[in-house]
């Protein structure tokens, strides 16, 4: 199993709770690293800010990307994601309460490798979570990372 980061995208604590309670629950061992917003995101990808000096190995194995974010929203971050050769092929997995077509949509334009309406129920999400994790970093062959 890739033992690169997860890095979770959401700015909702009592859903930045569930996911790691879910992940734990799975047991994805891998760590985790939580952006609060859209430039918390993009700082930690481009080793900038709070994030300088990450090495690349940090890069994430999987992103879980919530939509409706503070700063910037997660269109942006998956278009900045998608538009940069050392992050473009890195999963992003939207998990987003948001059920519009026209989100759906955009979400796929802009590259997203699969989009998750956050389930209500704590086990729908521990158990999407699971299969999210389980696929994304075990069964899923990435290309190498780009230098």
């Amino acid at each position: 199993m890739d033992r690169r980061p997860i890095l979770v995208v959401e700015d909702n604590p009592d859903d930045q709770l569930l996911m790691l309670r879910a992940l734990k629950k799975n047991h994805i061992a891998n760590p985790i690293v939580i952006a609060r917003d859209g430039v918390e995101a993009l700082d930690y990808l481009f080793a900038r800010g709070q994030s300088e000096g990450r090495i690349q190995a940090e890069i994430p194995a999987l992103i879980l990307l919530d939509l409706k974010l503070p700063k910037v929203d997660g269109f942006e971050v998956l278009r900045t994601i998608r538009a940069d050769p050392r992050l473009k092929y890195i999963p992003v997995v939207i998990l987003t309460s948001s059920n519009q077509d026209r989100d759906i949509i955009e979400g796929y334009d802009l590259g997203a490798n699969s989009y998750v309406r956050k389930p209500i129920d704590f086990e729908e999400f521990v158990d999407a979570t699971g299969k999210l994790g389980l696929y994304w970093l075990l069964v899923n062959k990435q290309p190498p990372i780009a230098d």
